[in-house]
């Protein structure tokens, strides 16, 4: 096939250009960390004590705007005295495929977890705290995954581009270890609920998020493949003009599957899957696909560029291990468990 005969993808991976906004006065940056503390203080010493505790009662919002407005402008005024670094203008302002489609991963997740958390008879608040969770693990493993399985060297010589997040680097792998933690570490503070239990749950609202981000990586042109002459290769004229594989829809089409296999085990126990059986089958089915479509992949670590495996090959191989471990050794599938352990 002639190059011509395969779809060509340059997607400006901008969806919403709002521009720049100029501010009518500077604001001083030094200012709004000061006026963060005044709030903090300000709360303490207005907030109304709770009745035989020493925790305070929520303040009533009225006030509590008045306390942000009040410490805004003192932190301003302060530093129209003291040196500070100051804006006038806020922008370029765009809003971008992917970072849409990762906060609407998100707001799925949020819902469809409520959804679970209902169906068990827990309280849908627990969600929210939940998430804050996987949130901060999400983009705090994503991030020192791709720093410490992909390019270490570089950022072991530059480690302020660490926090250099909008630069790009994030490690879907990261991101697993980070969640796992966060879930133990959420669910050893609730007397009530199993890791397992938990990690049932959240692994189908993961899948269908993977989706959700892979297409985001397409609107971006990355995480793409090796040339090929498949008749579905894409060719990505971002980065040149060969047809390559998009890897990147496999693995969207790949967490769409494993979202449609979870759920369907979810309803055919009535909402309460043996306990780890989610996760088992998660781990296995989504990271064995993985392994193989990594074949299909550019080598995103140039250090492994003459490794047997790529890097994301040999971090799925753990997990695919304790996912069989899990749906043969663990997972009682003659019986469904109390949904509190």
């Amino acid at each position: 096939m002639q190059n011509s005969d395969y779809l060509v993808w340059n997607a400006d991976p901008v969806a919403i250009d709002l521009g720049t906004f100029h501010l009518p006065f500077p604001i001083y940056l030094y200012g709004i960390f000061a006026a963060l503390v005044f709030i903090y203080f300000g709360y303490q010493w207005l907030a109304p004590d709770e009745k035989g505790s020493q925790e305070k009662s929520e303040m009533p919002p009225l006030k509590f705007t008045g306390l942000v407005a009040g410490s805004f402008v003192l932190g301003q005024l302060l530093f129209l005295i003291l040196p500070s670094p100051a804006i006038s203008e806020i922008g370029p302002i765009q809003l971008r495929w992917y970072s849409m489609l990762f906060a609407g991963s998100f707001i799925v997740g949020i819902w469809l977890t409520r959804k679970m958390f209902l169906h068990a008879d827990r309280d849908p608040l627990e969600v929210d705290q939940l998430f804050m969770y996987v949130i901060i693990a999400t983009v705090v493993g994503a991030r020192l995954g791709h720093v410490l399985f992909y390019d270490p060297s570089f950022y072991f010589r530059y480690p302020f581009q660490i926090l250099a997040v909008w630069n790009g680097g994030l490690a879907s792998h990261g991101a697993a270890i980070g969640i796992l933690l966060a879930l133990y570490l959420f669910a050893n503070k609730k007397r009530d609920m199993s890791f397992l239990w938990l990690a049932d749950r959240v692994v189908v609202v993961v899948a269908i998020a993977g989706a959700f981000i892979r297409t985001g990586n397409f609107m971006n042109s990355e995480i793409i493949g090796e040339p090929t002459e498949m008749a579905w290769g894409i060719v990505f004229q971002r980065l040149d003009m060969l047809p390559r594989h998009p890897t990147m829809l496999y693995e969207a089409l790949l967490c769409i599957v494993v979202f449609a296999i979870l759920w369907k085990v979810y309803k055919n126990y009535s909402n309460n899957p043996p306990e780890g059986s989610l996760f088992g089958l998660f781990l296995t089915i989504l990271f064995s696909g993985r392994f193989l479509l990594e074949f299909t992949k550019m080598e995103q670590a140039a250090f492994a560029a003459d490794w047997i495996f790529n890097m994301g090959q040999w971090l799925s191989v753990p997990l695919i291990i304790g996912g069989i471990w899990l749906i043969v050794k663990k997972v009682d599938w003659k019986e469904t468990p109390q949904v509190n352990a």
